[in-house]
């Protein structure tokens, strides 16, 4: 029993570490001897998990699923009602404006123009849900998460397909057992110095291919019998959808990365232009520049406004549009 038992071990602890590699480390390992370009994994002595190492082709067609088929920036924001947000964003808004003015007449003038900056303020809020294909980029929002942080991604792997993973590591065990059976007539059949390597190498790259096979194949459920048959994976769909919305709403999609990259750049951004445009010129530039500030604070300090981010993300409901 000492072949297959030993087979089981080793079929076992390579897909460990096979499942290790795909993800770490997250960064380049090693020399970078014969290494042919930043997209290739590996080198002389040199690692770096794949997914890291693709992360920018990876993040590109899962970028391109959530934007062209899941979800647009006009459907999440149109769900938001204009007055409710400005009720929400006014105090904010309000905050940043007494830290630009001069405490002399700060509070004054807030007080001045209070009665008119709800319905204002709704107004704007109200045309920006019209233009914000334009001021709002989706596809950079989900790239750049991913793209900045590479963990991000490997965590989105690992989370929607850990069932998968799993499965993948602790399948090498028994078939590693099964096929070491066969490894073990092999040596007596043979009991030559290569027999057992050679059969090994066999045992590994049989007990990986059946393993992937179970995971995807096959796609859609097969009668065989009294049994239903269907790919690991493909019978969990719905749970993974509930797994990647999950995560895309509480890690690339939540409000805190939306308001940041709405109110990004500042001056120079294309929500100070938007207000620019929306607000005539009499209205100085320390007001809407305040405004977009505001916005970036709120987006920084969620824990501080958490009524805005609570709303956002309750009416944007990011989590169940791209679980089903």
């Amino acid at each position: 029993a000492t072949i297959p038992s030993v087979a089981a071990f080793v079929g076992l602890s390579t897909n460990w570490m096979g499942v290790k590699m795909l993800f770490y480390p997250i960064e380049y390992t090693g020399t970078e001897w014969y290494r042919e370009s930043p997209n290739v994994p590996y080198g002389v002595f040199g690692w770096q998990g794949v997914v890291p190492c693709k992360t920018e082709k990876m993040a590109s067609r899962l970028t391109d699923i959530v934007t062209d088929r899941l979800l647009t920036v006009e459907e999440a924001f149109g769900r938001l009602d204009p007055n409710v947000l400005a009720v929400l964003l006014l105090p904010i808004i309000e905050e940043e404006l007494l830290k630009e003015l001069p405490q002399a007449y700060g509070g004054w003038m807030i007080s001045l123009v209070r009665p008119v900056l709800p319905y204002v303020l709704g107004r704007v809020l109200a045309q920006l849900q019209k233009e914000i294909d334009g001021i709002l980029d989706l596809r950079s929002v989900v790239l750049e998460a991913f793209v900045r942080d590479k963990q991000v991604l490997v965590e989105l792997f690992q989370k929607v397909g850990r069932l998968e993973l799993d499965f993948l590591v602790e399948s090498g065990l028994g078939f590693g057992f099964i096929l070491g059976l066969f490894q073990m007539m092999a040596w007596v059949v043979k009991p030559k110095p290569w027999t057992l390597p050679v059969a090994g190498a066999v045992v590994g790259y049989v007990t990986n291919w059946i393993a992937i096979k179970l995971l995807f194949d096959p796609a859609e459920p097969v009668a065989v019998g009294p049994i239903t048959v269907q790919g690991l994976f493909e019978a969990r769909q719905v749970e993974v959808s509930d797994e990647f919305g999950k995560f895309m709403a509480g890690r690339v999609l939540n409000s805190s990365k939306l308001l940041q990259s709405l109110s990004r750049d500042g001056q120079e951004g294309g929500l100070y232009a938007f207000l620019r445009r929306q607000l005539p010129y009499p209205v100085p530039e320390f007001i809407l520049s305040t405004a977009v500030r505001a916005v970036a604070n709120a987006a920084d300090k969620p824990k501080e406004f958490p009524e805005l981010h609570r709303y956002m993300t309750r009416t944007l409901d990011v989590e169940n549009t791209l679980a089903y």
